[in-house]
């Protein structure tokens, strides 16, 4: 290579090198500045993972941190189920329709799905933050059902049944019955990244550090979720809307129902979580996950002693002792396969600087 062609490749890399370098700090100061790209991301057959988390998958949409999805999901169901309970043909969904027509690449599991999506810059060891901004209801129906072999009390309720409930979303209440109205609070039962790459491809009933079917009704709209991170680009999944449930979900449904919601995602470099937490406007949450009711909620409970240390400055002591008079344990859900348990404690109870000294 002759000197003025060195001379030439060295301006040229040089060039580039400062261009990335302005990308970068345009990216950053985006992201500082609350700018962002809004995407949308309807289900389609070539938009859904039907039953799985995969660190395999391949992404439906590529967004940068600090961009919004305005995103569509289904409810988990089959039209065929929806009309054998009483549903008229004509409200059933088209894309339902399509998608259960057309996708043969799907299980174990039975949600639909939408995505993965892949959130750039986020590596295995970062946490992900989704911020629940929107969550709204998208059909005027919910449905409830159980099954011989499924739910907390399978050997009380050897038989399945379904019941489709109709939904007011401008009272925001669910005709369960004559006489009985529950209050709706929207919710996507299934929020995930996809699990490390040595586990392949995991069933999406389950809950697990990848976090997926938390099935938790805290989080609602304004609510937060972080995830930890198992693989390049996260691979965000989200499904299974629910209008309501109770907690523990004892018969293995809640009010499923199709949702519109929008997430804003945020690659967390500055956080490292071995399993999920959320934030709500007035509590923190932690969660425990195990086949293990006990064990799980000993996850829950030591996720808690954590963040009092290492949030607000407690010792040890103090962080179990303050969790015995102001956290609640709470059972998510029993029939997922992995049970789920959270713990939560109010935000209004720190009202200056924690004065706890570490041990």
């Amino acid at each position: 290579m002759t000197p003025r062609l060195n001379r030439y490749a060295a301006a040229t890399a040089l060039a580039l090198l400062l261009c990335t370098n302005v990308r970068a700090q345009q990216a950053a100061s985006a992201a500082a500045t609350g700018k962002s790209t809004t995407h949308q991301l309807k289900p389609t057959p070539a938009t859904v993972a039907w039953g799985f988390y995969d660190a395999a998958a391949r992404p439906v949409l590529r967004i940068k941190s600090g961009d919004k999805v305005e995103v569509q999901t289904l409810i988990t169901s089959s039209p065929t189920r929806l009309e054998g309970a009483g549903l008229p043909a004509s409200q059933v969904e088209q894309s339902l329709r399509d998608i259960h027509q057309s996708v043969t690449n799907k299980g174990p599991g039975g949600h639909i799905l939408t995505g993965p999506i892949y959130v750039e810059g986020a590596e295995p060891g970062d946490v992900l933050e989704v911020r629940i901004r929107k969550v709204e209801l998208a059909i005027p129906y919910a449905y409830n059902a159980f099954g011989p072999t499924s739910g907390f009390l399978p050997e009380d309720f050897g038989y399945a049944k379904m019941r489709i409930i109709p939904l007011d979303k401008k009272r925001m209440v669910a005709h369960f019955a004559p006489g009985i109205e529950v209050p709706l609070r929207p919710f996507f039962g299934s929020m995930g990244v996809a699990p490390p790459p040595a586990a392949g491809r995991v069933n999406s009933a389950p809950p697990g550090i990848h976090a997926g079917n938390l099935d938790n009704k805290e989080l609602v709209a304004g609510t937060t979720l972080f995830i930890p991170v198992h693989v390049a680009g996260a691979l965000f999944e989200v499904g299974d809307g629910h209008a309501g449930q109770g907690n523990g979900e004892v018969d293995i449904t809640a009010l499923e129902t199709s949702l519109t919601g929008t997430l804003k995602f945020i690659v967390r470099k500055d956080m490292h979580l071995t399993w999920p937490r959320a934030e709500t406007p007035t509590a923190y949450i932690t969660m425990g996950i195990d086949e293990d009711l006990t064990k799980a909620t000993k996850i829950a409970l030591r996720e808690m002693l954590d963040f009092l240390m290492k949030e607000k400055g407690l010792s040890h002591d103090d962080a179990y002792m303050l969790a015995s008079v102001a956290a609640d344990m709470e059972i998510t859900q029993l029939v997922d396969g992995t049970k789920g348990v959270h713990s939560m404690i109010p935000k209004k109870i720190f009202t200056g600087k924690a004065s706890g000294k570490k041990k």
